[in-house]
């Protein structure tokens, strides 16, 4: 394989390494909703500050969420709204295979 071509598949692999979370998978799809920092995720995840911050971290590292300092907060939102097109093919691909085994029973 092409080195070039490899390092965009390990880079897209990265990015996916970064969704592979529950944990993550509902902060982006709370940050799909608004923007937050870091106390209100800590809230709605119901984890400690560090877990969600390293969460977090992960997401950041990985591009898809961006950052912005006010004052004293730091506050969360998606780089794209194009990963909630991946949650949609998720979610298709769940229901076809359900489909599936309804049919096969």
């Amino acid at each position: 394989m092409d080195s070039k071509i490899q390092s965009s598949f390990e880079l897209k692999a990265n990015v996916l390494k970064a969704l592979a979370h529950p944990t993550r998978l509902f902060i982006i799809d709370e940050l799909a909703r608004e923007e937050r920092c870091v106390n209100d995720l800590t809230n709605l995840v119901g984890a400690d500050m560090s877990t969600v911050s390293k969460h977090l971290s992960v997401l950041k590292n990985a591009g898809v969420v961006l950052t912005e300092k006010r004052g004293t907060q730091v506050y969360y939102s998606l780089r794209s709204s194009c990963v909630l097109h991946f949650f949609e093919c998720i979610d298709n691909l769940l229901e076809e295979r359900a489909e599936e085994e309804r049919r096969a029973q």
